[in-house]
């Protein structure tokens, strides 16, 4: 049996860059199961900690752990940026790419890409340039591309920003379907609906630090910092 990446366990976690503290120190555990959303004010330190999550962010001090080495955790976790990144080539070609990469024949790879724009609502773009997409298309695009091997684990940088609607909707839904197939969720976000209509568990960043943590139910019904509380009141929060 392949043991799990999860728990990962953040000790101390600090990002500097040109004298000024970007994070931390933070310490911080994402467990094996649920969905975890980031939230807290612009320059926060959102992007940051996922970044330090996922691996793409040096850290200045401090360490992150998975349950196995990290070029082994690597190969088991994805990252949906806010603005998605696609390349040049067709829809197919989009989703395929990484399935061929990791080894998969060329036949495999097209047939899964096609049950995959199928799954998201991307069936009648397959050969379109994925360039062409609209906003909410090319995010639906990136995800199913994150998800197409079966990741233990997916950081999402506020996928749904500037999404209308019916993209939110979309999206949210695939995210849940994920979630319940046993890909663990660590996403940002702006959107305090959002929020609760998708958490588990919430962590409040400010000025890069963690200032509260903990179940959704109890963030939401009854936080401990007065910032989560004029954040979840709509005012500005600094």
């Amino acid at each position: 049996m392949v043991s799990s990446i999860l728990p990962l366990t953040v000790s101390q976690a600090l990002v500097r860059r040109k004298g000024k503290t970007l994070l931390g120190p933070v310490d911080l555990e994402i467990s094996a199961t649920g969905c975890t959303i980031v939230m807290g004010p612009n320059g926060s330190g959102k992007t940051t900690l996922l970044r330090v999550l996922h691996g793409l962010e040096r850290l200045s001090s401090g360490i992150t752990s998975w349950q196995v080495p990290v070029t082994d955790a690597r190969t088991r976790q994805a990252f949906v940026f806010q603005t998605p990144i696609i390349m040049r080539r067709s829809v197919r070609e989009n989703l395929a790419y990484p399935l061929m990469v990791h080894g998969m024949g060329k036949a495999g790879a097209y047939q899964t890409a096609q049950n995959w724009a199928e799954r998201v609502g991307l069936a009648d773009a397959l050969d379109r340039p994925a360039p062409q997409l609209s906003g909410g298309e090319r995010q639906k695009l990136a995800l199913a591309r994150a998800l197409i091997r079966a990741p233990e684990i997916v950081f999402l940088d506020e996928p749904c920003a500037n999404l209308d609607g019916r993209a939110i909707r979309e999206i949210e839904a695939i995210l849940k379907e994920a979630q319940e197939g046993g890909t663990r969720i660590v996403m940002s976000t702006h959107d305090v609906g959002q929020a609760k209509r998708l958490a588990d568990d919430v962590v409040f960043l400010m000025h890069g630090r963690i200032i509260e943590e903990g179940p959704a139910d109890q963030f939401f019904s009854g936080p401990s910092t007065p910032q989560a509380t004029a954040l979840l009141q709509g005012d500005i929060v600094e």
